[in-house]
């Protein structure tokens, strides 16, 4: 009965809330995570109690998980529970008094202008370099990625599946279309722009030549044969990190994600209001998009600590 009712539910979040994939996925592991372990004290989710399943936050815990993590799961969990007692398949939830583990807000990962620059040095000199019939559309299609992204700090998943109709509009703007189906417009630059008008002229080389895979790939601006008919998420954040190695930086702390951090901050730091960078990155709530000033003070604080002639004083 269990298993019904997750796939009830995640129906529901693909219907009504216009979940993606990734989060369907996300809450289908969670869950049956969850009923697996519950399964240590002879329970499931249908039948286990308040106590059971604080007897699993403490197994969480002592088995050492991410207080992030053990977070991620209740919520899932509540979110599932709420969704059984508005159907009318459960009166109550077992998860009403239970609080989720304390957690510091960890700053997110960015990247220097400079450290930019040299990955856009790279893109450039490699697109403009390889030849027309190898790689150069690959090499090209790279490039304009990464003009996109960092122009308009897309989430990667917003990124790859690009459609065809959502450029190419007279004001040089995006239509995205983000988490839970919200629609956003985001500004290009001129480079941007540029760059998607030369990846148009490689694109076609890059379509399958199958017809009917040809035909499920045609509507995106960087198809794939894949059964999405786009690139991937893991395909971009692979070629993104051979990027960072040619570029001679850190390979394992650049990613899609870090990317759209560095936009936001880079953005923030020049000057730009924090309000106007919330719409851009298609943040619901503000509180999301102060992170990005806190690493901004954190910035400060070292610059000050490592500068400052009275800090160096002070240190000898």
């Amino acid at each position: 009965m269990g298993t019904d009712h997750i796939d009830l539910f995640l129906e529901m979040m693909s219907a009504e809330r216009g979940a993606s994939q990734h989060t369907l996925d996300a809450y289908f592991r969670d869950l049956n995570m969850c009923e697996t372990q519950l399964g240590r004290f002879s329970q499931s989710l249908h039948t286990a109690g308040t106590g059971h399943f604080e007897s699993l936050l403490s197994t969480w815990a002592k088995d050492g998980l991410a207080a992030s993590t053990s977070a991620r799961r209740l919520s899932s969990l509540k979110q599932y529970y709420k969704f059984l007692q508005t159907e009318g398949l459960r009166k109550d939830s077992p998860l009403t008094h239970i609080a989720g583990p304390k957690q510091g807000r960890a700053l997110p990962k960015i990247m220097s202008e400079e450290d930019v620059d040299a990955l856009f040095q790279v893109a450039e000199r490699e697109a403009l370099s390889a030849p027309p019939n190898k790689g150069g559309p690959k090499a090209m299609r790279l490039l304009c990625q990464l003009e996109i992204l960092y122009a308009g700090g897309l989430r990667v998943s917003e990124l790859v599946s690009l459609p065809m109709a959502a450029i190419g509009r007279r004001d040089q703007c995006l239509f995205i279309k983000g988490k839970g189906g919200k629609e956003r417009l985001v500004p290009l630059t001129q480079k941007a722009v540029d760059s998607i008008e030369d990846w148009k002229l490689g694109r076609d080389l890059t379509l399958p030549e199958a017809i009917d895979v040809k035909a499920r790939a045609k509507p995106f601006l960087f198809p794939s044969r894949g059964r999405l008919g786009h690139m991937t998420r893991e395909r971009f954040a692979q070629l993104l990190k051979e990027l960072a190695t040619k570029a001679g930086l850190d390979a394992s702390r650049i990613s899609p994600h870090v990317l759209r951090h560095a936009f936001a901050t880079h953005l923030l730091a020049r000057g730009a209001d924090l309000r106007s960078v919330q719409k851009i990155l298609g943040h619901a709530d503000i509180s999301t998009t102060q992170i990005y000033t806190h690493v901004l003070d954190e910035r400060l604080k070292k610059l000050v600590q490592s500068t400052h002639p009275l800090s160096q004083h002070s240190a000898t």
